[in-house]
């Protein structure tokens, strides 16, 4: 038996009907969605569906549920450990848009759109997880800003902000068989946000008596300024 109490089998076949209906709800909305529909696209009886879901918002939530896991899993896991907080930016950064263009994106574009169709504790639940990505950011920038490692000095809150809707709108223009590959599109964006040749460590021979920036602090953080 798995974690969530269902056999290996059921556990897939779950997975199957959150993505089936992840991609129903894309190209229809939610609204636009029935439950009969979601069950004849996935070849079984409605009655069959309500087996493993109780109802629509539950499907719904459960869909965006496991959208946070697989962003977790292939975003956040992979750049957890990296020291350096502008490649673990700059991983980060590369890691997220090939999630949303290797057609893996579906659940995202659902907790994007649909995230008011939720309510109570779902929604709850899902903005803390959603949260967390925040605050992985702003931390990585406000690291970066320690160290002197950006182009100047932002708050981490409105770089994090800035950076996440550079990504998440990538879904709505990128075209897999378009003139740019993914590769591309992830090497131009993160050259773009954090350019190779002003994000290195500064060398022995730049002027140590230049004035430096100010450091903002993050918003509600009562940080002073240094």
């Amino acid at each position: 038996m798995t974690p969530t109490g269902r056999k290996p089998d059921e556990g897939e076949r779950y997975r199957t009907i959150l993505e089936t209906a992840a991609r129903l709800i894309c190209e229809r909305g939610y609204e636009g969605t029935s439950m009969q529909e979601i069950a004849a696209a996935c070849r079984m009886t409605k009655a069959g569906l309500y087996h493993h879901i109780q109802n629509k918002e539950q499907l719904l939530f459960a869909i965006m549920n496991y959208g946070m896991d697989v962003f977790e899993e292939q975003v956040l896991a992979p750049v957890q450990d990296v020291a350096d907080p502008v490649e673990r930016l700059r991983k980060c950064m590369r890691q997220n848009i090939h999630l949303v263009t290797s057609g893996r994106s579906k659940e995202v574009i659902i907790i994007l759109h649909e995230h008011a169709t939720l309510t109570g504790e779902a929604r709850e639940y899902i903005d803390r997880r959603k949260k967390r990505y925040v605050r992985f950011l702003e931390d990585a920038f406000a690291e970066a800003n320690r160290l002197g490692r950006l182009r100047g000095v932002v708050d981490p809150t409105v770089a994090a902000f800035s950076f996440l809707g550079m990504i998440l709108w990538v879904y709505k223009w990128f075209k897999p068989d378009g003139r740019l590959s993914e590769e591309q599109i992830a090497d131009g964006m993160v050259e773009l946000l954090f350019p190779s040749a002003a994000v290195g460590v500064p060398s022995a021979s730049e002027d140590k008596d230049a004035p430096s920036l100010r450091m903002v602090p993050r918003a509600g953080s009562g940080e002073e300024p240094q």
